[in-house]
């Protein structure tokens, strides 16, 4: 571990010798402080949030992620070819104990970076929400700067109600083989339409179970988060409903009539202890207007509570951000083990720029094809170049999804818990699995490559 210890030491002074540390500390303050003073907010604590965190703290990662991959691949990629590698590897050390000193010293930086710049971050924040209004100070204290839990309705099984739908459709009006497909599709979308649309003046109903948390949330207000769609807007732009929280005769009722705006998340508060002894929340929603609404499955309701205070919740999140720039230090290393500095940085950065895109691989891969499709039929040709790329892309996206699932801007700007678990999950996913899993492919190129061939030519 000692040998490890001094590949770290060497990486920090590597990192002060290209005066990368005190450069990237200075950009990381100008971006805590000139972002919140050049982009306005609203005035309300969400809107103030949101601004601060949001931008803040993506800045942040942003440029620590471009930041660890070139010193990634310059610390090694340059040393080799300055010819300053071989001056330590002729030292009792192995060689995979250089690659893992020189991926903990990029580690410990990013660690020094970060936590300088969030704690910047956060009393910044504190002082700014000190400024605001005092309802609109306790708004913030009890919906964003904190840590919520969400709860939602267990999704429905829609391939299995479709499957028996059309097995019994089948028996009273068979169909051609070729055309079982596209009446089972059809009957998936009609199956959803029927559970997600509510029709003017219907009722749409969920019923949440609380589980043993009801002896925890007794007392204690709780928040529905709702997003609807419509298919066609009207002259205000909101639409009215009718909720109606609770079971009349069970347990208590609270009732309000909302007019909100569709496509867009509205949160709003309900009185405490209406759910009834078996933990089990009833939400109705009436549809007052003349046309259809409709609620997503995935995220049209969720009920939200208080699972923790904001700081805690906010170092979980840093160091979700760390699990990061850890997976990226891994890759950068893996790329400098075998390639020169300029194509290794090459790499590494076309990598990081495909995980921003992952909206772009989605749609490729949803398309199945990289041509655009026929303006008059239609049709998509497939060519042998889609059947090539499309599987490896097929792989990123899932890469870039897992690693994605972690991200804890939004999560930290809405108020939302990061629990434990789901660090322990990032860590494992970026660290353990994938940074495990470049870091050995790394190490062994590194352990394998001819460091004493000429370095160039004269």
């Amino acid at each position: 571990m000692q040998r490890t210890l001094a590949i770290v030491r060497l990486t920090w002074k590597a990192a002060f010798r290209f005066r990368l540390f005190w450069v990237l500390a200075g950009l990381l303050m100008l971006s805590v402080v000139a972002l919140p003073l050049l982009i306005k907010d609203d005035g309300t604590a969400r809107g103030f949030t949101q601004i601060l965190l949001t931008y803040t703290l993506t800045v942040i990662t942003a440029l620590l992620g471009f930041s660890t991959l070139w010193l990634a691949c310059g610390t090694l990629a340059r040393e080799i070819e300055d010819c300053q590698m071989q001056m330590v590897v002729v030292k009792p050390v192995a060689r995979w104990q250089v690659w893992l000193g020189k991926w903990l010293g990029l580690l410990a930086l990013n660690a020094t970076l970060l936590t300088l710049a969030g704690a910047s971050v956060f009393v910044l924040l504190q002082v700014r929400a000190a400024r605001l209004p005092a309802d609109q100070q306790a708004i913030l204290r009890n919906e964003v700067l904190v840590a919520r839990a969400a709860l939602r309705e267990p999704l429905p099984d829609l391939d299995g109600m479709t499957e028996q739908v059309l097995k019994d459709r089948l028996k009273d009006n068979p169909v051609p083989p070729a055309e079982v497909p596209v009446v089972r599709e059809q009957l998936r979308a009609q199956l959803a339409a029927r559970l997600q649309v509510v029709p003017p003046n219907h009722l749409r109903r969920w019923e949440i179970d609380l589980g043993l948390r009801r002896a925890l949330l007794r007392g204690q207000p709780l928040f529905i988060r709702t997003r609807f769609h419509v298919a066609e807007t009207n002259l205000s732009g909101t639409y009215l409903g009718l909720w109606q929280v609770g079971v009349p005769e069970k347990t208590r009722v609270w009732r309000e009539a909302l007019s909100q705006a569709a496509d867009t998340f509205h949160e709003f508060k309900i009185e405490p202890d209406l759910f009834d002894d078996t933990g089990r929340l009833t939400i109705e929603f009436i549809n007052r207007n003349p046309m259809p609404v409709l609620f997503p499955l995935e995220d049209g309701l969720e009920v939200l509570y208080r699972d923790g205070g904001f700081g805690l919740n906010y170092v979980r999140g840093l160091a979700t951000i760390l699990a990061w720039m850890g997976l990226l230090a891994a890759l950068g290393l893996a790329a400098a083990s075998l390639l020169s500095f300029p194509v290794a940085a090459f790499v590494s950065a076309s990598l990081l720029i495909v995980f921003l895109s992952s909206g772009t691989l989605s749609a490729v891969v949803q398309d199945g094809s990289l041509s655009a499709p026929d303006h008059e039929t239609g049709e998509v040709r497939k060519t042998w170049i889609d059947y090539g790329l499309i599987g490896f892309y097929r792989v990123l996206l899932f890469l870039v999804n897992a690693v994605q699932a972690f991200s804890p801007v939004d999560s930290l700007s809405t108020g939302r818990s990061i629990t434990w678990g789901q660090l322990a999950q990032a860590w494992g996913t970026c660290v353990l699995l994938m940074g495990g899993i470049l870091g050995s492919v790394g190490a062994f190129i590194f352990s394998r490559r001819e460091l004493a061939a000429a370095q160039g030519t004269t």
